[in-house]
């Protein structure tokens, strides 16, 4: 496949629960048309807002599923697959591709730490097991892992490792990348607040929970970039950064589930232990929300 399948604003879902903490998948449904009608330029269910290290094998599954049902071929669909094990990791990649998924997106989960040798035999045994495109994920906040750069380069001998995302929040990381990498690889953005900067890095993509709530300026800047329009990028980033810190500090499930809600959209109900957001930091986003409304280009 054609690593530049994938580009541009890569929308990331919650996933819905009842007052029983089950999967609402109607529900999961209608929030992935949202996506996909905003236009979103790919989708990437059971991410970190999709809350995967909460999910059962089964209910894993059951997004897959749904999602490729849903998108119904619109857009790409890359999947996270992410586990602590990386026999259950290649279980739910095997399951990706056999449902649909065009590609996969690993995070090294580590309750021991892990190191360089051990992270590059758990990414080929996965690559082994597949044939669509991986995305090696950097979040050390989340996965409990930071690959370097280093690693980083030496993963994309892997054959289908063809992506990167970064998430670390360090801006120099994907100038690093980009440097050392060169044009052919595609790496993306994965820290809302360095969108601007990580596009001026080189960044394909940008991978975003935000496009539940404002799809519209995130890909605006996105097509500023692409016409090379800085001051453009610029107006429309500093229209929404404020949103986007929000959204990174308070917790993008419980985050955007609020959002939703604020904008009149049915969100469903978090799994214990994420509780919802406090009374005061529901009026903080929704001053927020409606800056952003008020701008020209917001949804």
């Amino acid at each position: 496949m054609n690593k530049s399948i994938f580009k541009g604003i890569i929308a990331y879902p919650i996933t819905p629960f009842n007052e029983q903490e089950q999967i609402d998948i109607p529900l999961f449904k209608r929030l992935l048309e949202r996506l996909v009608v905003a236009g979103s330029h790919a989708i990437a269910p059971l991410g970190s807002t999709g809350v995967l290290p909460y999910l059962t094998d089964e209910e894993k599954e059951a997004l897959t599923e749904a999602t490729i049902q849903q998108v119904a071929g619109r857009v790409p669909v890359l999947t996270g697959v992410s586990n602590l094990t990386t026999e259950r990791t290649i279980y739910h990649a095997k399951f990706a591709e056999k449902a649909g998924s065009d590609a996969v997106m690993i995070l090294p989960m580590s309750y021991w730490k892990l190191n360089d040798q051990e992270i590059f035999a758990h990414y080929e045994a996965v690559a082994k097991a597949i044939s669509i495109p991986i995305m090696a994920y950097n979040n050390p906040a989340t996965g409990g892992v930071d690959m370097s750069p280093a690693l980083l380069k030496k993963l994309l001998e892997i054959p289908n490792v063809t992506m990167i995302k970064e998430s670390s929040g360090d801006l120099q990381r994907m100038h690093t990348l980009r440097k050392d990498l060169g044009e052919e690889v595609a790496f993306f953005n994965g820290s809302n607040p360095l969108a601007l900067g990580a596009f001026a890095a080189g960044a394909q993509g940008w991978c975003t929970a935000a496009s539940n709530l404002i799809p519209e300026l995130n890909i605006a800047l996105y097509e500023a970039i692409e016409k090379n329009d800085l001051n453009k990028a610029q107006e429309v980033f500093y229209k929404q950064l404020d949103l986007l810190k929000f959204l990174l500090a308070k917790g993008l499930p419980k985050s955007i589930k609020a959002g939703l809600e604020l904008l009149g959209q049915e969100a469903g109900q978090l799994r214990g232990p994420l509780k919802p957001l406090e009374q005061s930091e529901i009026a903080e986003l929704k001053v927020l929300l409606e800056g952003c409304v008020s701008q020209e280009g917001c949804a």
